[in-house]
């Protein structure tokens, strides 16, 4: 099945890979091709499934949506020398629509981002009426109190500052400073300010899980592309 047609110029421009006004000296270059013909020109509307460029398929040409595993000491700009956007391909930071990710990790925390240029898509995993689960272990620097668990559960919890509980939450136990802890709402820093209201610090975080997505072996500063069935997988 033959898919939308698209002028090459503005394809490669909108994928990130060149400027338009470049087109023409790719072509020149012989760094651009058809599969299905040898006759088009800067202008000539495509199927983006059909070019190649420096005989490669493009990168997603619908949409990106890719797993990745952020570092420590990396941030979530996109104009930041610690920017995540270095680990990925450099044509990714000029494509349009921009790809973002589905809320942030600070500096300090590390673990799972799922990334895309669909906003639809990230809209629905981070709005708070769909409340998809985030797992993380947490080191602390001491124990918590034995009511922990119930105060999490409850839904009762008051963050410094904020009128509205947060949402119950669940609370695995590891050993007495290492918890794992899965929350249903992104609240700025809520991993954080939970632990202060419970009286430990954060020495350590990271996020293992998001939904039905998990790391798995992926190393820091790793990251693949989601298949068609995780993409639209239920939450």
């Amino acid at each position: 099945m033959a898919g939308t047609l698209e002028r090459l110029d503005h394809l490669l421009s909108r994928l990130g890979y060149c400027s338009r006004s470049e087109v023409r000296q790719w072509l020149r270059q012989g760094r651009i091709r058809l599969i299905h013909s040898e006759k088009f020109s800067y202008g000539s509307k495509v199927d983006p499934r059909d070019v190649r460029v420096d005989g490669e398929a493009l990168d997603s040409p619908e949409a990106l949506y890719l797993l990745y595993h952020k570092d420590l000491g990396t941030v979530c700009a996109h104009d930041d020398p610690r920017s995540i956007y270095n680990d990925f391909p450099q044509r990714w930071r000029y494509r349009r629509p921009v790809l973002s990710s589905a809320g942030r990790l600070d500096r300090e925390t590390s673990g799972l981002l799922l990334l895309s240029d669909d906003g639809q898509w990230l809209h629905r995993l981070s709005h708070s009426r769909n409340a998809i689960p985030r797992r993380y272990l947490v080191q602390i620097d001491t124990p918590l109190p034995e009511s922990a668990e119930t105060i999490l559960a409850s839904g009762t919890l008051r963050l410094e500052g904020e009128e509205k509980p947060c949402a119950p939450a669940q609370l695995e136990r590891l050993d007495s400073t290492h918890i794992r802890l899965t929350l249903r709402e992104g609240r700025y820093h809520e991993v954080r300010r939970i632990m202060v209201a419970l009286g430990s610090q954060v020495l350590r975080l990271h996020r293992e899980a998001f939904g039905p997505y998990e790391l798995g072996d992926l190393p820091p500063g790793g990251w693949r592309l989601l298949s068609t069935t995780e993409i639209h997988q239920e939450y």
